[in-house]
């Protein structure tokens, strides 16, 4: 049994969200913010003969005159647990995020008996568990979030008519970018229990710290306010997000569970043996962090396996064990507004790793993930590198109406943009069209690698980056390879690839002058074969140039309407320049100039009809 730390009282979380007690109910809370309801219940502990886990069902169900969500709840021991490392307890929670404006009520359930959290609560076998106060109401204020905090947007979601992210209550675009690596981001050192459960690994590929993470290098981006927990632990790891959001990056991907995988040092539960006793202390640190991205701005994309070990769980089926997993996760953090959930790591079977789940398998999955979760946030999963392993692995998945898309993997950068448009036409032929994010850069030893290795990353900003967004991704994220200083285990700084972030950032820049939603991969309209064509014909036109060493041709049809011409330096970033050439009318296949400088360097081209 841990340790039952000296109860702290914990300042931050009532700032981080919206506390209401089921005793006092009544309050007033910000759109978007995180209501947390909380409810006694039998007094047990996280190793209690009656598993409260499994065999203690709590949902409370949320009504507005416009919208209804029933949530589930999870064991908190002692309701404190990231401070005081409880791991007993008679504490009940539900984290609810409002999204609309106005009066709301909600009424409360318990019910107790064997595997009570995956029943209905009529089945016959279940007791309810009488709750002093199981209803209540409160009302929601606009939010005043600004900038990049997520609750100044809402929910994310996915668009399927165009094949983007979006918040669903604004419809605005939302362009994913960030960290791929490393992949093991919560093993680390602060977090209870957190521990490397063997020192066996795979010859030839990533190799972890000899320790878990500390993220040293980012003590100093810490500030003051910012969460911590026993003292001053987890600073270094809050320190690394500001340090990422500063950057300009807006998501992080990470595994929650690699037990027999690559880090072996995540896990949601006690043990790396258990399946369905969870360890509350821990995941409450974990959400801590959780709330600092949502406040910076940072998307979660939970990877919540890998494929060393897809089939750990109920032999790869969505039985019992995996569906206490899902549940747990989504009743724990489902309320937070940037969360993408990917169904696994290099997803199905493979010459590396041959038994993988079944398409029958993923299919459930996302089935299971889909039903349970009430806010419907994205699913996609991740898919192998070769060209041939996702014919073999991933078409079986076209069309499958619970699957909103694909976390891409691609071995080589010159194909980057070629199977993007591919994939991208098979799903929408499949009458299912999904986002496709880019999300792993082969090959699996080199990636992204440092700046000090590879000071301007041309190859990659060419065929990875821009080849990637003009093909139509939806997002982009930097895995570290395996033979290079700060890995897809081993990375302790984020600054080893700051100036990769920097040319990530500047293309977020550049896409927010264009109606991407409208615009669709347009490659025939230049004479050129490696240029990349995004249009919204008639009205806007984005080019990629690999070099402007010839003047750039455009075939805008015959209507004569006269359009602008703007130039984006995708090294530099800043603000469009213009040419010699300003304006240009549409009489067929037009010259649109020479570049402001450094023709032999890359440029894009932005044309806009007057």
């Amino acid at each position: 049994m841990k340790p039952v730390r000296a109860l702290i009282s914990f300042v931050l979380l009532p700032l981080l969200s919206a506390a209401l007690s089921a005793q006092h109910p009544a309050a007033a809370v910000s759109q978007w913010d995180t209501v947390t309801l909380s409810f006694p219940g039998p007094d047990l502990s996280e190793t209690a003969e009656v598993n409260p886990f499994a065999d203690v069902r709590l949902q409370v169900t949320f009504t507005h005159a416009d919208a209804s969500y029933t949530i589930p709840g999870f064991y908190a021991a002692d309701g404190n647990a990231a401070e005081s490392g409880a791991d007993t307890g008679n504490v009940w929670q539900v984290r609810f995020t409002p999204d609309h404006t106005g009066p709301w009520t909600w009424s409360a359930a318990m019910h107790i008996g064997p595997d009570a959290v995956l029943l209905p609560a009529d089945f016959p076998h279940l007791k309810a568990h009488h709750l002093d106060h199981n209803s209540g109401a409160f009302e929601v204020t606009p939010s005043s979030a600004t900038g990049r905090d997520f609750r100044a947007h809402g929910r994310l979601s996915v668009d399927p008519a165009t094949g983007y992210f979006h918040f669903a209550s604004t419809g605005r675009t939302w362009i994913k970018a960030g960290a791929d690596s490393p992949e093991n981001f919560l093993g680390y050192r602060d977090f209870d229990d957190t521990y490397r459960h063997s020192e066996t690994f795979r010859e030839g590929e990533n190799r972890p710290n000899a320790s878990l993470h500390t993220y040293a290098p980012h003590l100093a981006d810490w500030r003051e306010g910012d969460p911590t927990w026993h003292g001053d632990k987890g600073k270094s790891i809050i320190g690394a997000l500001n340090y990422l959001a500063g950057t300009g990056m807006n998501a992080v991907y990470f595994l929650t569970l690699n037990i027999d995988g690559d880090g072996k040092d995540v896990w949601p539960y006690r043990t790396h043996t258990d399946r369905d006793r969870f360890d509350c202390s821990r995941l409450d640190q974990w959400e801590i962090v959780f709330q600092h991205m949502e406040r910076l701005g940072l998307a979660m994309h939970v990877v919540t396996q890998e494929t060393e070990n897809e089939r750990l769980l109920d032999g790869g089926f969505t039985g019992r064990e995996r569906r206490l997993y899902y549940r747990e996760l989504i009743a724990r953090f489902g309320h937070h507004l940037g969360l993408i959930w990917n169904l696994g790591e290099e997803n199905g079977p493979a010459n590396f790793s041959p038994h993988g789940q079944t398409t029958e398998q993923q299919k459930a999955m996302a089935d299971y993930l889909a039903a349970t979760d009430p806010y419907g946030h994205p699913i996609i999963i991740h898919t192998h590198s070769t060209s041939s392993g996702k014919d073999e692995v991933t078409a079986p998945l076209l069309g499958h109406p619970t699957l909103d898309g694909l976390s891409f993997q691609v071995d080589e950068p010159t194909r980057v943009h070629g199977e993007l448009l591919d994939w991208r036409q098979r799903a929408r032929a499949a009458g299912h069209p999904w986002l496709i994010t880019m999300d792993e850069i082969g090959q699996w030893h080199t990636g992204a690698v440092p700046d000090a290795d590879d000071p301007t990353h041309d190859s990659l900003r060419y065929q990875a980056l821009w080849g990637s967004l003009m093909a139509g991704a939806s997002g982009v994220e930097w895995y570290f390879g395996a033979r290079y200083a700060h890995n897809d285990l081993s990375a302790e700084d984020w600054r080893s690839r700051d100036n990769l972030w920097r040319q990530t950032r500047h293309a977020l820049d550049f896409f927010t002058h264009l109606p991407v939603a409208r615009m669709e991969p347009a490659d025939n309209l230049t004479p050129r074969s490696d240029d990349y064509v995004l249009a919204y014909p008639g009205f806007t036109y984005a080019i990629y140039l690999p070099d402007a060493t010839a003047e750039p041709r455009l075939d805008l049809g015959r209507d004569g309407v006269s359009y602008s011409i703007h130039w984006f330096n995708p090294r530099a970033g800043g603000n469009l320049q213009s040419g010699p050439l300003t304006t240009v009318s549409a009489t067929g296949e037009v010259t649109l100039g020479a570049a402001p400088a450094d023709p032999d360097q890359d440029w894009v081209v932005l044309v806009r009809r007057r």
